[in-house]
């Protein structure tokens, strides 16, 4: 009897911990955006397409230019590099800034910023 209740007792924590690690989980976001590179989602909240980069882009593809709605920086950081990000109104950085975020900045929605990104460039700072 005394194996079946250890054995009970143990398939319940195995249980109880799958179900906490479940609970946990939670979507991936801007988890998503690979190391070294600027991201960019077509939805708030880091959802729907995602685009990214590792340098500058002056002329977004169509898809997403106009249409960003979150962003993250998880570009490369130190002293000397451009670690921060500049995203601009209009092709080729024209226009005014939208949004400048640091290194590991994770925005899920800037109404500012919302829908108004054409390029971008990797900067010393904002």
């Amino acid at each position: 009897m005394t194996v079946k209740r250890t054995l009970a007792s143990a398939a319940t924590a195995v249980l109880l911990l799958a179900g906490a690690l479940a609970a946990a989980a939670s979507p991936a976001g801007a988890a998503d955006c690979p190391s070294g590179e600027f991201c960019t989602w077509e939805n708030a909240d880091f959802s729907g397409q995602r685009a990214n980069w590792s340098g500058d882009d002056h002329w977004w593809e169509s898809w997403i230019a106009d249409e960003d709605s979150s962003w993250a920086n998880h570009g490369i950081s130190g002293p000397g590099i451009k670690d921060h990000v500049k995203v601009y109104s209009s092709a080729n950085l024209g226009g005014h800034m939208t949004i400048c975020l640091a290194p590991g900045q994770e925005v899920n929605y800037n109404g500012a910023a919302n829908d108004n990104g054409d390029s971008h460039t990797w900067a010393m700072g904002c």
